[in-house]
């Protein structure tokens, strides 16, 4: 009976272990779709920024920190009353658009900057 029990409970932690290798070997590889990129930290520090591809993460050492979307962003603002010289008031509507060029920057550098 003593043999039975013990013959199951080393497969049950061979499963476990085999099926903790297996997911974390899963979420080591990183797929960076074109027009994104990742910005990577080793140990807290900044590593890389990877850009379209396949990468592979060094299991609980590196991280992705942000996934920046590349493409050109618009950002549209509500109308905006403004008198002019003559004291017309005229409604201006304005749209902003911008595009990271350097996502560790981006990241880093700006206090709120949110992307996908």
């Amino acid at each position: 009976m003593g043999d039975i029990t013990q013959s199951f409970l080393t497969t049950i932690l061979v499963v476990i272990a085999v099926v903790l290798v297996v997911i974390i070997m899963l979420r080591a590889v990183v797929i960076v779709p074109q027009s994104r990129s990742i910005v990577v930290e080793r140990l807290g520090k900044f590593q890389a920024e990877w850009h379209g591809g396949l990468h592979v993460l060094i299991p609980f050492i590196d991280r992705v920190v942000a996934r920046i979307d590349m493409r050109e962003q618009v950002v549209s603002f509500p109308p905006q009353p403004v008198i002019t010289s003559d004291n017309v008031t005229v409604s201006i509507d304005s749209v902003v658009y911008y595009q990271v060029n350097q996502p560790a920057r981006a990241t880093y550098e700006i206090a709120n900057f949110t992307s996908d």
